[in-house]
């Protein structure tokens, strides 16, 4: 029986190892897997367990009122090698970069237990953007045992940064593998079903990254509201994160505009109903580059560096910085010229992403 720990903290986290969890479940005679629960995202969380009808076998509950990385990273750090202990698996898996994937990866180092690493070799090789997830996803590839990539791309990548190629693996995203048992399970409505202002057409806004606060994310702002001038008949739907240095810019820029429609932040399962019905994307989500071509639909990353790049070089996203010329110019041509996407053509993966990795670490290679 190979044992495994889950470990995750955010929503993105639950949402990418549900799959594989789910995967492991399949095969409950070879496998036993447990999930762990860190507590760095709470309410979100809890919304991602129950769209895949999971439950945490261990939670940490690390979450504290405005807490820091490096609160986060001390609290994981203290609470985790008692699970760990406990359990006593033979592999702890990560996802991705955030920080409960770097300290549980770390963790596990220090105990001498294997570490898999799903999403690894996403790189924009740029520390302070995205920050801190560069550093940790960096961490994280000089010992994992098992390199999971989502692309010939990102394998590459670690090859060259010298990491064992008997570690690396090209699966695909597992995200993708969650947005097909979504869509298959019938989960997804009607725009109208998230809120019942919103009208077709209508661009889906997503902006929120910490590298961007300040003047970028002004610009931001500045170009979504540019936006919407120009173009009145088309509506722009932007759930607004609840942090101040997102919410003060956005409501000064944009309240009040008739085609913006500013909505609470919303559960995993409407912002895919969202990107399902709009014409294109407006984001700053790397996670969006990976689940919008499961739907056909065009992505506009106002970022300056991006490490999913294979959307880029595919011509089904663009990649324009914050810069307000360069996004109200990206919108004009997709409102003008709209791209094609072919949803049967995800640069990201098939949607089988986890039962490639559960397959693999059934192995032990």
């Amino acid at each position: 029986m190979k044992r495994i720990l889950i470990v995750a903290g955010t929503r993105p986290e639950i949402i990418k190892l549900a799959p594989v969890l789910l995967a492991a479940k399949a095969h409950s005679g070879t496998i036993q897997a447990t999930l762990c629960l860190t507590g760095q995202h709470v309410q979100m969380a809890q919304q991602a367990l129950q769209i895949f009808d999971l439950k945490p076998d261990v939670s940490l509950d690390i979450m504290r009122p405005n807490q820091t990385l490096n609160d986060i990273a001390s609290a994981v750090f203290q609470k985790l090698p008692s699970v760990v202990a406990e359990t006593k698996p033979d592999v702890l898996l990560v996802q991705g970069d955030t920080t409960t994937a770097m300290v549980a990866a770390q963790t596990a180092f220090h105990l001498r237990i294997p570490v898999g690493h799903v999403e690894a070799g996403l790189r924009s090789h740029d520390l302070a953007a995205p920050f801190p997830e560069e550093y940790n996803r960096r961490v994280i590839s000089t010992f994992a045992q098992f390199n999971f990539c989502p692309t010939v791309g990102a394998a590459e990548q670690l090859r060259r940064e010298g990491i064992a190629s008997d570690s690396i693996h090209v699966t695909g995203n597992t995200v993708v593998d969650a947005v097909r048992l979504i869509a298959e399970g019938g989960n997804l409505g009607a725009p109208s079903t998230v809120d019942p202002r919103i009208r077709t057409p209508f661009v889906l806004v997503t902006a929120h990254r910490r590298e961007s606060f300040g003047e970028g994310f002004r610009n931001i702002c500045a170009a979504i509201r540019e936006s919407a001038e120009r173009f009145p008949d088309l509506q722009f739907v932007y759930p607004v994160h609840l942090n101040p240095n997102v919410q003060a810019p956005v409501r000064s820029y944009l309240e009040g505009i008739p085609n913006i429609l500013l909505i609470d932040p919303v559960p995993y399962l409407s912002l895919l109903t969202l990107l399902r019905s709009c014409t294109f994307v407006l984001t700053d989500s790397g996670g969006i580059q990976e689940e919008a071509p499961s739907f056909g639909k065009y992505c506009i990353v106002m970022r300056e560096k991006t490490e999913r790049m294979e959307s880029v070089d595919m011509g089904i996203s663009e990649l324009v910085g914050s810069g307000q010329t360069a996004i109200v110019s990206a919108v004009e041509r997709q409102v003008m010229h709209p791209a094609a996407v072919d949803r049967a053509n995800n640069p990201y993966g098939d949607g089988h992403a986890s039962e490639r990795i559960i397959a693999l670490l059934a192995q032990g290679r």
